[in-house]
């Protein structure tokens, strides 16, 4: 029999314990042993958490209980879980989590002291999709070209309610919380941060590269409005919150915002609460994993595929998936003004001669070509707003001619910036 005690028994950690006991049978035979949970660790006894479990508010009766085998980590945040998961390697006891907070900012302390002690996290990035396992052992033969993912079940609700019913961004987000699909703070969420914390563990997987949130480019969703809106459907774009890993010679380039993206990739037709990453090997090409990002049922089906994995092997393979550094390749993170795209620029303005000249100037003058010009008009009869579309250039340039323009006598607000991924 092998014990396990969850630490952080709620709505995930009540369906792990619900589902190895339902599906006691098939676990079981999948495994070749029993799986029990024998305690779970709560803030508050007092609370339901409709589970048949003994619990306790005392983790540490988790963690020093010698005949625990592994613990699942359900918590989140970021200290007080590093030092458990710390404590319970330290008592040699298998760990799982889902905790892609932890791991955006601990995987590589976490594995040079777990060594061979088993850790998984297979729920920490996308829910219920395998696409831990499918970078670790099932695309292990490939150098991984790129890898794009919509990891966000919110911000997709929200930007498929907006392209397909016109809900303006206050309104979707509003009723994404009714729905409790985003929390009352919503900013991790449609900032883009908790999409970066499972780029960053992807992206560990794929180059063996450890940056931290702070490393990378990251932009949410907040402005975009209805002229964005209208601009994707007459060109032939969906809007995606999409999480980028690419490798560029020696560098990686690594990015979270939205996208402009044409409507025929397959990506951009996952709509609603789902997920999917795209992922592109150069031995096997393109491959999609498709599925629910989060729930209880969906994530708990994830932390029991890692405690399986640990029974069967007693130890489950390289936490983020290689034996040995990437020595030969020396990758590093590509400088964030160093990314290069095409970009749709959103601007209000007089409506006047000689503005789309002065604009078209200083674009020009930071070598930055134009694809496409519509002007729009606004509800003041003396503005104008300007949707443009950019031919490829550097961030570094996008981002001076956007400092020039907003500085023109001309221009009425800050400019909105989109890119246009491939």
């Amino acid at each position: 029999m092998i014990r396990v005690g969850i630490i952080g028994v709620g709505t995930v950690g009540a369906s792990v314990a619900n589902i190895l006991q339902k599906n006691k049978a098939i676990i079981s035979a999948r495994a070749g042993k029993e799986i029990v949970v024998v305690k779970g660790a709560v803030s508050n006894l007092e609370k339901d958490r409709n589970v048949d479990i003994p619990l306790t508010d005392n983790i540490d009766e988790i963690l020093e209980d010698d005949s625990i085998d592994i613990i699942v980590e359900l918590m989140g945040g970021i200290d007080l879980p590093y030092e458990i998961v710390k404590k319970a390697l330290s008592r040699g006891k298998a760990v799982v989590t889902a905790n892609k907070a932890l791991l955006a900012y601990h995987r590589f302390d976490l594995q040079a002291i777990a060594k061979d002690i088993p850790i998984g996290y297979e729920a920490s990035v996308a829910g219920g999709i395998p696409i831990i396992n499918a970078l670790k052992v099932g695309l292990s033969a490939n150098q991984i070209v790129a890898i794009k993912g919509i990891m966000n079940g919110t911000c997709n609700y929200m930007l498929t309610r907006m392209m397909n019913e016109g809900v303006s961004y206050e309104a979707v987000l509003h009723e994404a919380q009714k729905l409790g699909y985003a929390e009352a703070d919503p900013t991790f969420d449609v900032g883009g941060f908790d999409a970066a914390h499972k780029l960053l563990i992807l992206a560990s997987i794929a180059y063996g590269i450890d940056a931290k949130p702070e490393d990378i480019l990251i932009e949410g969703i907040e402005e975009i409005n209805q002229d964005d809106i209208d601009f994707a459907k007459e060109f032939g774009y969906s809007i995606k919150l999409l999480a980028i890993a690419k490798k560029l010679d020696d560098k990686i380039e690594l990015r979270v915002h939205p996208v402009l993206i044409k409507q025929e990739r397959m990506i951009a037709k996952i709509d609603g609460v789902m997920n999917g990453v795209s992922v592109i090997g150069d031995c096997v090409g393109e491959t999609l994993y498709y599925g629910p990002g989060a729930g209880g049922d969906a994530t708990a089906s994830a932390v029991i595929s890692d405690i399986v994995e640990i029974v069967r092997a007693g130890q489950s393979s390289p936490m983020l998936g290689f034996k040995k550094p990437f020595e030969s390749e020396k990758l590093s993170l590509l400088p964030k003004e160093e990314i290069e795209s095409e970009y749709y620029l959103r601007m209000l303005v007089d409506d006047a001669p000689g503005v789309l000249a002065s604009i078209a100037k200083v674009l020009g003058e930071n070598g930055i070509s134009i694809e496409t010009f519509l002007q729009r008009p606004s509800d003041n009869e003396r503005k104008a707003t300007l949707l443009c579309a950019t031919h490829r250039c550097r961030e570094k340039a996008i981002l001076n001619a956007i400092s020039e323009i907003e500085a023109l006598s001309h221009i009425d607000t800050k400019i909105a910036m989109i890119r246009i991924e491939e």
